[in-house]
C-alpha cells in the first residue's frame, strides 16, 4: 500500500444548527469523479445521526464520532480513527466536521503535529454562519460561536433564504470586522457552495495570524522536565518546578475535565505577593479562560485552548520566601476547584 503524502483536509466548523451537514452534502454532489473522500462528522450526542444522514457510496467514506467534542475529549480518538481511516481508505480527500460545540483550534494542533506531518495538508478553514443567529445577544456572546469565526480562513453566509436582506448585511459587517480579513464570504444559496471555493483554497492560517486571545497555546510551559503531551489523571495535578536567570517557577497541569469555580481562582490569585507572575489557562464554570497576573493585576480572557488546565507561577528569587510552595500551590487551587 502507498504511503499517503499531503493529503488535503478541509476543517467545516460553525455553530449549532448553522448548516455544516447540509453544505457538506451540496460538496459530495460536486466531488470530482476520479477523487474519493472521506468524512468524520463530530457530534456531541451520543447517537451519531448525522452519519446516518450520508447515502452509502463507493467514492465517499463517512466515519461518525459521537459522544463529546473530537477537538478536545476525542482528541485522542480522532487521532486513532483518522490514522485507521487513511490506512484503510486511501482517500484523495478528507472533510472533517465538529461539532457545532467544538473549537477548532486543538484540531488544527492535532493535524499539524508529527503524527500527521507530510501526510495530511490543513487546508482553509471553512465557517458557517446563520445570518439570523446575530440577533440572538446569548449566541453571539458564546465564546465558542465567536471563536470558530476567528479562527477561519472563510466563511459561508448559511439560511440566505431565510435571511432578510438587513441580516445579511448585517453578517457581512460582523465580518468585516474580524482581522485578518477573511479571505472569501459567501453567500451560500439552498446549502449549495461552489466546489471551486473548497478545491482553490490554500494553506489553514498560522497561529501567528489568529489574534492572540483566540490562538491554541500549544507550547508547552518553559520548565525543566518538561510537560507532556497526555494529560494527567483527574484531581492528580502534575506539578514540575525550574530555577533559571534569578526566578523560580512552578507548573502545574489539571485534566480537562478538572472544572476551577472563577470566582474562587482570581481570589487566590489576588492573595499572592504583588511581584509574582502568574499565567495560566483553566477550564472554569465560566468557559476555558487565560489568567494573566502581572504587576498585581489579574486579566481574564476566553482561551482556545482545551488540552488541558495549566499555570505557571514565577515569582523573584528575592520573594521565593514569600512565595508559595509547589505544595502550598497544589493546596491553593484545590480549593478552586468546583468538586
Amino acid at each position: 500500500m502507498a504511503a499517503l503524502s499531503n493529503v488535503p483536509v478541509h476543517i467545516v466548523t460553525g455553530f449549532l444548527g448553522s448548516g455544516k451537514t447540509t453544505l457538506i452534502h451540496s460538496l459530495i454532489e460536486q466531488k470530482p469523479v476520479d477523487e474519493k473522500w472521506a468524512i468524520l462528522v463530530n457530534e456531541f450526542g451520543q447517537i451519531g445521526i448525522d452519519q446516518a444522514m450520508f447515502d452509502t457510496r463507493d467514492d465517499v467514506v463517512v466515519k461518525g464520532l459521537p459522544g463529546g467534542c473530537l477537538c478536545c475529549q476525542l482528541a485522542f480518538v480522532l487521532q486513532a480513527a483518522l490514522v485507521n481511516l487513511l490506512a484503510r481508505s486511501q482517500p484523495d480527500r478528507v472533510i472533517i466536521e465538529p461539532s457545532g460545540l467544538g473549537h477548532p483550534a486543538g484540531l488544527v494542533d492535532l493535524l499539524r503535529g508529527d503524527a500527521f506531518q507530510g501526510v495530511v495538508e490543513v487546508r482553509d478553514i471553512l465557517a458557517t454562519l446563520d445570518p439570523r443567529r446575530l440577533d440572538e445577544p446569548r449566541v453571539v456572546a458564546h465564546e465558542t460561536f465567536r471563536d470558530q469565526l476567528e479562527i477561519a480562513d472563510a466563511v459561508a453566509l448559511t439560511m440566505r433564504d431565510q435571511s432578510t436582506a438587513q441580516q445579511l448585511s448585517a453578517a457581512h459587517a460582523f465580518i468585516a470586522e474580524r482581522w485578518p480579513p477573511r479571505k472569501w464570504v459567501h453567500e451560500v444559496q439552498d446549502g449549495n457552495l461552489p466546489l471551486a471555493r473548497l478545491l482553490e483554497g490554500g494553506h489553514a492560517q498560522g497561529n501567528s495570524n489568529v489574534p492572540e486571545a483566540h490562538q491554541p497555546l500549544s507550547a508547552p510551559p518553559s520548565l525543566e522536565g518538561g510537560f507532556f503531551d497526555m494529560p494527567p489523571a483527574p484531581g492528580a495535578p502534575q506539578c514540575e518546578t525550574g530555577t533559571s536567570l534569578g526566578y523560580a517557577s512552578t507548573g502545574l497541569r489539571w485534566h480537562p475535565s478538572d472544572v476551577f469555580d472563577l470566582d474562587r481562582l482570581a481570589a487566590q490569585l489576588g492573595e499572592m505577593p504583588p511581584d509574582v507572575r502568574v499565567k495560566g489557562v483553566f477550564h472554569t464554570d465560566s468557559g476555558w479562560r487565560q489568567l494573566n497576573r502581572a504587576g498585581g493585576t489579574l486579566s481574564v480572557t476566553p482561551a482556545t485552548w482545551r488540552q488541558d488546565s495549566r499555570v505557571e507561577v514565577i515569582a523573584p528569587e528575592t520573594s521565593v520566601a514569600r512565595a508559595p510552595t509547589p505544595d502550598n500551590l497544589k493546596a491553593t487551587f484545590a480549593r478552586t476547584l468546583t468538586a
